[in-house]
């Protein structure tokens, strides 16, 4: 069901590959008018269940309703051809999951901007009567640093009993809710409590239900409690109510929300600019006759290029520059000082080791080869002196050219101490230990 670069997929020019899941490959794609929109084309074993493809065709119009700065809308589909697809506007950004994973847990302003447009998607999916049923980390991007929610609604709409049993909507365990894992018809419920778990994974950067085997983490889902250690006190408890067994008593997203804006701590930055929804007049939302499809770049909406443009003209979008708002606790160093503080570190331990290495290595072959014993403090009292001289001249790193000057020093101290006063023996079974604990350290790293 892929497509080479280039290939033309009804109106669409397909690009490069964006990525694929249980449902389809996405393929970035310029529309008639030249502009990017993500492409997803169902898999052959989707494709081929003609009652998925009925449900979903009915569900895209109510897909299209959905609209909001943090969701990517659905543009267009065509599911009646050999190939069926659906268009949503193109996110430039990075999925949570790999974000996370490549950076870390989210923290202190982003992690309260990230809970609040969460909260927003899911307030905008459910006003328009759809359930995303698949929400996770790796179904949010984060562009410009704001969250945006993709592939809401499909999850439901393909479930059927061909792709289920495809493997399709499966899903990633540990963030489906408990009675989708029992079989229970899923409602808007099941969004919170996937919501809950990926607020989680974003501030621990730990599964909720750990890992393994699906049926062991669907087992956790079901009977024992998520593992929220490390959550900021004023989230946990929402993650708790979002995250518990009874559906009934989770809050709806709109409850989430109000309860967000009480709790989350007022010191947190805010986006540049309020994000605002998409104004009607946005081709995606014109009758189907009419549609233009469009996609724009990703990030919140800007009121004010729109108001000053024209709202007809706003296609999607707009990119905006977002300046991290965290400010650094006092006390904790810069990333500049930590890197600098390191390097001062390493320098240190490498002067005092090799320092020590060539000491004992010249003292044991004083006797036999005095002339060899001369030469490796010779070349090691050079190497630090000219490292010390660089660094004091340059007169930003004078510590650095004590430790240098204080290591060769210390050198020839040991070195004429061990000499007098240790027998070459010792001082040959000292060396051969500190060479074979060298060498099983490199070995084992």
């Amino acid at each position: 069901m892929g497509a080479a670069d280039g290939e033309r997929l009804g109106p669409y020019h397909l690009l490069s590959t964006l990525g694929a899941g249980g449902f389809g490959e996405v393929r970035l794609a310029l529309d008639s008018a030249g502009r990017t929109v993500a492409v997803k084309i169902l898999h052959p074993h989707v494709a081929a269940d003609a009652t998925a493809l009925t449900r979903l065709a009915r569900e895209v119009e109510t897909m299209r309703r959905v609209r909001g700065p943090y969701v990517a809308e659905v543009l267009d589909a065509s599911l009646d051809g050999a190939r069926p697809y659906l268009v949503t506007r193109y996110v430039q950004g990075r999925p949570l999951s790999a974000m996370i994973a490549g950076d870390g847990p989210v923290r202190d302003g982003d992690l309260v901007r990230l809970a609040r447009g969460l909260a927003e998607a899911l307030v905008a999916v459910h006003a328009a009567g759809v359930v995303h049923r698949d929400l996770k980390p790796a179904n949010v991007i984060i562009a410009d640093g704001e969250p945006v929610v993709i592939d809401f609604g499909i999850a439901c709409a393909l479930d059927s009993p061909s792709v289920t049993a495809s493997g399709a909507i499966l899903g990633t365990p540990g963030y489906l809710a408990p009675e989708v894992l029992e079989g229970a018809d899923p409602g808007p419920e099941v969004d919170l409590f996937s919501l809950g778990a990926t607020l989680a994974y974003a501030a621990t950067g730990r599964h909720p239900y750990g890992t393994g085997p699906a049926s062991a983490v669907g087992y956790r889902v079901v009977h024992r409690d998520p593992d929220l250690e490390g959550v900021p006190g004023w989230l946990e408890p929402l993650l708790r109510d979002c995250m518990r067994r009874d559906p009934a008593a989770r809050p709806t997203a709109a409850e989430l929300l109000s309860r967000l804006d009480a709790t989350a701590p007022v010191s947190a930055p805010h986006p540049v600019s309020a994000p605002h929804p998409v104004p009607a007049s946005h081709p995606a939302f014109a009758p189907a006759g009419e549609r233009d499809v469009t996609a724009g770049a990703a990030g919140p909406y800007d009121a004010a290029r729109a108001r000053d443009a024209g709202a007809a003209a706003v296609h999607a979008l707009t990119t905006r520059q977002w300046l991290p708002g965290r400010r650094r606790p006092p006390g904790r160093p810069s990333p500049e000082e930590a890197r600098l503080r390191r390097r001062a570190v390493l320098h240190r331990r490498w002067v005092v080791g090799s320092g020590l290495l060539v000491a004992l290595t010249a003292a044991t072959v004083r006797n036999p080869l005095p002339a060899v014993s001369l030469l490796l403090l010779t070349v090691y009292g050079s190497v630090v002196l000219v490292d010390g001289g660089v660094a004091l001249f340059a007169r930003r790193n004078r510590p650095r050219a004590i430790v240098d000057l204080a290591g060769g020093a210390g050198a020839i101290a040991l070195w004429a101490l061990l000499g007098t006063f240790v027998s070459p023996l010792v001082l040959a079974l000292a060396l051969g230990t500190v060479v074979f604990v060298l060498v099983a350290i490199l070995l084992s790293s």
